[in-house]
C-alpha cells in the first residue's frame, strides 16, 4: 500500500470517472468498490461509495459524496510525457466529452479535475535560465503543448 493515495470527491460520478480514467491509462484498473448500507448520513442504500482504481501503479480513491464540493485548479495531476505523440494522445483523451483545454498544457477533464500534460524535458529545460524564459514566452501562446515549438524558442540565441 503507498503511503500517500489522492482521494477524489464526486458528485454521483466516482464509477464511471474511474472507469474513464482506467480506459485512458495504460497498466490500470479497477481495484475495488464499496456501497452505501443505507446508514450512512448520504448516498442513497447500494449505490456506490467509493472506488478504488490504481492508474499506471498509482493508487485512487473516488468517492460519491453528492455536490458538496467541486474540483479547482488548485490540485492538479500532471501526466510527463517522453514524446509530442503521448502529450498528443493525453490531451485528446483526457479532453474528450466536455473537458475544457486551458493554457500552457493545462486542461480540465469532464469532471472537473485539472491535468497538466507536459513533456518530461522540463527538467533539462530548467537548467538555463534565459532558455527558459524564451521558452516560457512561447509557452504562454499554447493550449496544448508543442514540443517542437519549445525546443525552437528554448535553443535561440
Amino acid at each position: 500500500m503507498q503511503k500517500i493515495t489522492p482521494f477524489l470527491w464526486f458528485d454521483n460520478q466516482a464509477e464511471e470517472a474511474a472507469s474513464f480514467y482506467v480506459s485512458v491509462f495504460k497498466n490500470s484498473k479497477v481495484k475495488e468498490m464499496t456501497h452505501y448500507t443505507g446508514e450512512e448520513p448520504s448516498g442513497r442504500k447500494g449505490s456506490v461509495m467509493t472506488v478504488s482504481f490504481e492508474l499506471d501503479g498509482q493508487e485512487f480513491v473516488a468517492l460519491n459524496g453528492g455536490p458538496r464540493f467541486k474540483f479547482t485548479e488548485a490540485v492538479s495531476f500532471v501526466v510527463n510525457c517522453e514524446t509530442q505523440k503521448e502529450i498528443d494522445y493525453y490531451w485528446e483523451k483526457l479532453s474528450s466529452g466536455g473537458g475544457e483545454e486551458v493554457q500552457c498544457g493545462w486542461l480540465t477533464d469532464k469532471y472537473g479535475l485539472s491535468w497538466q500534460v507536459v513533456p518530461t524535458k522540463w527538467a533539462e529545460w530548467g537548467k538555463d535560465a534565459a532558455g527558459m524564459q524564451r521558452l516560457m514566452r512561447a509557452l504562454m501562446q499554447m493550449k496544448k503543448i508543442d514540443i517542437a515549438t519549445l525546443e525552437r524558442a528554448y535553443d535561440q540565441k
